[in-house]
């Protein structure tokens, strides 16, 4: 049987792929598929009872004031996961950070130095 190609308007057999069928993304980079184990989500949860879930960069006065912040908190890799993975979970490498200063963190406005120093 054969089937009109809504991708490049050619007639196929059925079952043909089309050689202008996009490719699909469901691939998942390394990070990803990290992202959702065990042994972050264990690493994470320790990361945060050790900084008392508190964000590290309000209790020590990064842009400016000094304050005790404990909503929306992640954990971020100071070192980048993409360029530093063997350092995933090294806990040297992480710290918790509200969402104001982890947005701020992976845009290079707080630096990878100024947070190793806090730890």
């Amino acid at each position: 049987m054969k089937k009109a190609c809504p991708y490049c308007g050619g007639i196929h057999s059925s079952g043909e792929v089309c050689a202008k069928k996009p490719a699909e993304k469901n691939a998942s980079s390394g990070a990803d598929v990290f992202r959702g184990s065990y042994e972050w989500k264990e690493k994470r949860g320790y990361i945060m009872r050790r900084d008392k879930y508190l964000c590290q960069a309000c209790l020590h006065g990064i842009g400016g004031k000094i304050r005790l912040c404990n909503e929306e908190l992640s954990v971020h890799h100071i070192r980048p996961l993409k360029t530093n993975f063997e350092l995933r979970l090294d806990e040297k490498n992480l710290i918790t950070l509200c969402r104001f200063h982890h947005e701020k963190a992976e845009s290079g406005e707080i630096s990878a130095e100024k947070l190793l120093k806090i730890l």
